[in-house]
């Protein structure tokens, strides 16, 4: 029974944890009502948490591997009580930056359950399983459509602390539904890093994550102050929208884990990043809301699927270095989602549109199905020469 509760658990954990790292984003447009903030500072403030999340994502798969899914995920949460708290008593930008950084920790755990969960299923099936633990990302929609309708009945701060009564729940869980008896892996942080850093797939990986998470990331922190702003939305209309573009990208992550499960990952990400390239020339045409709607569903489509893709293939060229291997990838992607808001404002301060911004990711995502295809060909290539030299071997 504990084994089988470990996907739901954890997938509901991810649920939680994502919902404390998106609350400064989802609650940004009643907290600058409150707290003056310039354009810049509002982009930091909504892209400061991606930084921690994304950096701690390394050392939290490979300590999941030493010490267990239970044991980051309940001290994970009960760290998040401390931001979250802070965050609610917030009078000044400073406030704002120092709860958002360690806000990121909520991020991080990300690393956590897909380094343990592969654990518990055979190879065939770790896409699938990948993908549906990726569904906690809806805990960003959560917040994003949540948090601005409880903050309207009773005020962004208090609905910040009904928020850690969430997070004490689902610790407590952890802690007594977790299992004690995960296997451990006890090799050193360093020796798996040498067994890793040398190999391509692992940045290659890490490239196409840093495209497909980053770009959902960067969405999901940019969208609700720019919808607001820039369309003039309500705030609730802006986080429901977001919502909804977070919900799609989410629950199609397991079906990219179960394509890649059936098909060749590396064809899946091909679509995925033709799709990304026609999405980002779209958005750069002109940002009237049929096309820039139509845009952001197909960014949506085409980032959950590709997450789905690409936590196949970790497990499937790491199964012996997961922990660290895991941990780099996850946080590339998180980076990804760290730069473009704050390139996206930037370019609008300089320029006065956001054609430019929407390019980059049009050119990236490019690039990226050019690397595919050539470590699609290079695979094929490898195989085929195994495969005419093993006779010649036999016969010798």
């Amino acid at each position: 029974m504990t084994k089988k509760a470990q996907l739901p658990l954890q997938t509901l954990s991810l649920v939680v944890s994502f919902m404390a790292w998106v609350l400064l984003s989802s609650l940004i447009t009643y907290i600058s009502a409150d707290i003056l903030l310039t354009s810049g500072q509002t982009a930091w403030v909504t892209a400061i948490p991606v930084i921690l999340g994304s950096l701690l994502r390394i050392p939290a798969g490979f300590l999941t591997n030493r010490y267990g899914a239970r044991i980051l995920f309940t001290a994970s949460l009960v760290i998040l009580l401390a931001p979250v708290f802070y965050l609610s008593r917030a009078d000044s930008f400073a406030d704002l930056i120092v709860s958002g950084f360690f806000l990121g920790i909520g991020g991080a755990t990300f690393s956590i359950g897909v380094t343990s969960l592969p654990k518990y299923y055979p190879k065939e099936r770790q896409g699938t399983v990948n993908g549906v633990f990726g569904i906690g990302n809806i805990g960003t929609a959560v917040s994003t459509f949540g948090a601005p309708l409880l903050a309207d009945r009773i005020g962004w701060a208090a609905a910040l602390r009904w928020f850690l009564v969430l997070l004490i729940l689902f610790a407590l869980l952890n802690l007594l539904l977790g299992n004690r008896h995960e296997q451990k892996i006890r090799q050193s942080w360093l020796n798996q890093f040498k067994q890793v850093y040398k190999i391509d797939k692992l940045w290659f990986l890490s490239i196409f994550y840093f495209i497909t998470f980053g770009s959902f990331v960067a969405f999901t922190v940019y969208l609700p102050g720019f919808l607001a702003g820039y369309f003039e939305l309500s705030k609730v209309d802006a986080g429901l929208r977001t919502a909804g573009f977070i919900a799609l990208a989410t629950l199609l992550r397991p079906v990219g884990g179960l394509l890649s499960d059936r098909s060749n990952p590396f064809i899946v990400l091909m679509f995925v990043f033709a799709g990304l390239t026609v999405s980002g020339v779209l958005l750069s045409f002109g940002l009237t809301m049929p096309l820039f709607t139509f845009g952001c569903l197909l960014v949506a489509v085409c980032a959950g699927i590709g997450n789905g893709a690409v936590f196949k293939l970790v497990p499937l060229y790491f199964a012996k270095q997961a922990g660290i291997a895991n941990g780099i990838v996850s946080a590339a992607g998180g980076l990804g989602g760290f730069f473009p808001p704050l390139l996206l404002t930037l370019l609008f301060d300089l320029t006065g549109h956001y054609a430019i911004g929407f390019m980059a990711l049009s050119e990236a995502s490019l690039a990226s199905f050019v690397l595919v295809l050539w470590v699609y060909f290079t695979e094929r290539l490898r195989l085929w020469a195994e495969i005419m030299i093993l006779p010649r071997t036999l016969l010798w």
